[in-house]
C-alpha cells in the first residue's frame, strides 16, 4: 500500500470535518441576516463584507476582543506559574507516586466540564462554603461570585491540567545528570534551574501556553456562569449574535475573525522554528 492510499482517509476526514465547516462559516459571514429559516441570504449569492466592516467600526466587538485577550493572557501566565512547580514536583517524584499524582491531575476530566464549573457557584456564592469558612474564623464575607475573580478562578481551574501535562512530559525526559553537573561546578539550585532546567522545558512551556490561551480566548461558559453580565468576552458576543440576535452572518464573521487572530501568531511561530 503506497503513501497516498494510507493518507487518503486522513485527508478525507480533515476535508469533511475541518475544511468544509470552516469554508461554510467563511461563506456565511459574507451573507446577510434576514427573517426566516435559515436566517440568512443564500450563500455567495451576493457577497457582502458589511459584517467585517461592522467588526472594525463597532467598539463593542473591539472591547470584547481586548477583554478576551486579557483574560486569556493573564490566565495563561497564572496557569504557568501554578503549573510549572506542580509539573516539576511530579517529574521529580519517586516512580511509585508519579502515577498517582498524574491521576490527580487528570481526575477532573472524569466529570463534565459544565458540572465542574457549576460546582464553583456553590463555593463562591455569598452563602457558599468559602464565605462560611471566612465567617467561621471571624473574617467578613466577601462577594466573589459574578466578579472577575470568580471568572479567573474558573478559567485557571478548567485549563490548569492543559499546562501541567505538556510541562510534565517535557520535564520527565530531562537528564538529572545535567543538574548534578551544574551543582558540581558550583551552581546554586536556582542557577542550575535557571540555566539548565528552564531552557530545556521551553517547548513544554510553549505548548502549555498555547493549550491554555487558545481555548480561553474563545471561552463562553465560564464568563457566563461565573463572571456575570459585566464579563463581556468575544465568546459571549459570538453566542449572543448566534442564539439571541439570530444574526448568523455576524456570528460567523466574529468566529472567522477570532480564528484568524489565533492562527496568524501560530503560523508565524511555526515559520520561525
Amino acid at each position: 500500500m503506497n503513501r497516498a492510499a494510507v493518507l487518503a482517509p486522513v485527508w478525507l476526514w480533515l476535508g469533511l470535518f475541518v475544511a468544509a465547516p470552516v469554508l461554510m462559516v467563511a461563506a456565511l459571514s459574507f451573507s446577510t441576516s434576514v427573517p426566516g429559516v435559515p436566517p440568512f441570504t443564500p450563500l455567495l449569492e451576493a457577497p457582502d463584507p458589511a459584517n467585517y466592516a461592522l467588526l472594525t467600526e463597532d467598539a463593542f466587538y473591539l472591547d470584547a476582543a481586548l477583554r478576551s485577550l486579557a483574560v486569556a493572557g493573564v490566565s495563561s501566565v497564572l496557569c504557568l506559574l501554578l503549573g510549572y512547580p506542580m509539573a516539576l514536583a511530579i517529574a521529580r517524584a519517586p516512580d511509585r507516586w508519579r502515577s498517582l499524582l498524574l491521576l490527580g491531575v487528570m481526575l477532573p476530566f472524569w466529570t463534565g466540564f459544565l458540572l465542574r464549573i457549576t460546582a464553583w457557584i456553590g463555593l463562591l456564592r455569598d452563602d457558599g462554603w468559602i464565605n462560611a469558612v471566612l465567617q467561621a474564623v471571624g473574617l467578613p464575607a466577601q462577594r466573589m461570585l459574578f466578579t472577575d475573580f470568580a471568572m479567573y478562578v474558573g478559567v485557571i481551574y478548567a485549563y490548569l491540567p492543559f499546562m501541567i501535562l505538556p510541562l510534565y512530559a517535557r520535564l520527565s525526559r530531562r537528564d538529572p545528570a545535567l543538574e548534578e553537573a551544574a551543582a558540581d561546578l558550583g551552581a546554586s539550585p536556582w542557577t542550575a534551574f535557571r540555566t539548565v532546567t528552564l531552557p530545556l522545558s521551553a517547548p513544554g512551556i510553549a505548548a502549555g501556553l498555547a493549550l491554555v490561551f487558545i481555548p480561553a480566548m474563545g471561552e463562553y461558559v465560564i464568563p457566563e456562569l461565573l463572571g456575570g453580565p459585566g464579563a463581556q468576552t468575544i465568546g459571549r458576543a459570538l453566542w449572543n449574535e448566534f442564539f439571541s440576535n439570530r444574526d448568523w452572518p455576524m456570528a460567523a464573521a466574529v468566529a472567522n475573525a477570532l480564528l484568524i487572530a489565533l492562527l496568524l501568531p501560530m503560523i508565524a511561530l511555526r515559520a520561525r522554528q
